[in-house]
């Protein structure tokens, strides 16, 4: 059971962070917490075109449908480090709630345990079967080859992406959002810098946009760890203990699971898709659906961070047993995201044709692909139900109700949709299909969250 308002954080008031969390206006709540997380995730979401960018105009559109190709395999990253990352982060926030300073002791160091065992598997098996991987993704010929050459150096640094990415979201658990988004930043700047480096001077192709990824993930890592290890912390680190202590790493790994299959269950969804794109359509197409996807991603990254945001919002509330404050921080947060996303979806869908020439320079865009970024585009202002909500269940330790969502979009709806709709209608088929299975997952998520608060204990905010 959580522990009472009036049971946690004995001192709460040397952690201004977790005071705030638990005592402060929503709107105070949501501007201290929201725009250093949204200012990253945009950094993060930026820095993710960029690289199509530098791809597409460094070396070329052949290039740049290679790395398309190998992106979603190269996501795992995201998806295993949110599996130790964000799974650690709920934990923290839970115990600082409760004031369990046992428990958060141990806490980084299993973490990242965790993140160097998932960053080993997943270098052996991109590093070895790279080719093979990237050709059931739907790559042929000549890229094979390219698309190969990006996934390998994804997965032979992946410990940098992976490891800086887990310790950046224990900092976010903690509710140290600037700081978080401070250090994640740094790592963001030395990828921009090195990713034209590394293609140019160094002439490593699309593997140096890779290797740029992972050293700047390594970069924002370290500087985390640092603080750690000198002390800085809000609650008692053992910076010098790395290991797998059962009970806390099977509750890291429970609670993490259902950020891991959110972002990792894309790679099912790319999987179909290329294949798909490959056997009715062609190199522009391909070219032009990872151009489109990359916009969609980057529209996507303040809901990223509102929902990180929330997490430890919810979370410590959770940990305190204080429901109304998570109840209003839902909706305050649902609202703040529909304020943002609204106008820049407006403005997209008013100027397709602008956003992606950053990407397709060369291309020349008809008016059914502009139509067809415009249907993949369609969901966005439902979206900040879904974030908000992914964010929530695991935060108040349902984290499987998210697992389901997210398991059935891809294996019930998105598979069985994918393999049959751009087979009747064509490559438009994709994007009607894509659209309408968000819209279905959105509205069960809406009513597991509501289910969930008629069902939640009446409590008052302080």
């Amino acid at each position: 059971m959580a522990s009472t308002p009036e049971t946690a954080l004995p001192e709460e008031h040397a952690d201004p962070h977790a005071h705030l969390i638990l005592y402060g206006g929503r709107l105070q709540v949501l501007w201290h917490m929201a725009w250093p997380a949204i200012a990253v995730m945009m950094a993060f979401g930026l820095n993710a075109v960029m690289d199509a960018v530098y791809i597409g105009r460094l070396i070329g559109e052949q290039a740049l449908a290679g790395a398309v190709l190998a992106y979603p395999l190269t996501q795992l990253t995201l998806g295993l480090g949110s599996l130790a990352g964000i799974g650690g982060g709920v934990a923290l926030s839970i115990a600082i709630g409760r004031a369990d300073r046992e428990t958060v002791r141990q806490l980084p160091g299993t973490a990242v345990t965790i993140a160097f065992a998932l960053s080993a598997g997943y270098a052996v098996v991109g590093g070895i079967f790279a080719e093979q991987l990237v050709y059931a993704m739907g790559a042929r010929g000549e890229l094979v080859g390219i698309a190969a050459a990006y996934l390998r150096a994804s997965a032979l640094g992946g410990f940098g992406a992976i490891g800086g990415m887990t310790l950046n979201m224990l900092l976010r658990g903690e509710g140290k959002m600037k700081l978080a988004a401070g250090y994640m930043a740094t790592g963001l700047l030395v990828n921009v810098l090195l990713t034209p480096a590394f293609i140019v001077f160094f002439d490593w192709g699309v593997a140096g946009a890779a290797w740029a990824t992972n050293i700047g993930g390594a970069v924002g890592g370290l500087l985390v760890w640092r603080r750690f290890a000198r002390g800085r912390a809000s609650y008692p680190v053992d910076a010098r203990f790395l290991g797998l202590p059962r009970a806390l790493a099977q509750r890291i790994v429970k609670l993490g699971t259902p950020a891991m299959v959110q972002s990792s269950t894309g790679l099912v969804q790319a999987v179909v898709v290329f294949n798909m794109l490959s056997r009715i359509g062609s190199e522009a197409d391909i070219a032009f659906f990872g151009a489109a996807w990359r916009v969609l991603l980057f529209m996507l990254t303040p809901l990223f961070g509102l929902m990180r945001a929330f997490q430890p919002v919810a979370g410590i509330n959770y940990g305190a047993g204080q429901w109304q404050r998570i109840r209003e921080g839902y909706w305050t947060f649902v609202a703040a995201g529909a304020v943002m996303i609204v106008p820049i979806w407006i403005f997209m869908n008013l100027f397709p044709e602008a956003t992606l020439a950053l990407m397709l320079p060369e291309a020349t865009l008809g008016a059914i692909d502009l139509h067809r970024f415009r249907v993949l585009m369609l969901v966005l202002p439902v979206l900040p139900i879904v974030f908000t909500a992914l964010a929530l269940l695991p935060a108040i330790e349902q984290p499987g109700k998210a697992t389901l969502v997210s398991v059935s979009r891809q294996l019930l709806f998105y598979v069985p949709v994918m393999l049959t709709l751009p087979t009747l209608i064509g490559v438009s088929g994709i994007y009607y299909g894509a659209t309408s299975i968000d819209f279905v997952c959105a509205m069960w998520l809406l009513s597991i969250v509501l289910l969930t608060f008629r069902n939640a204990p009446a409590t008052r905010s302080p």
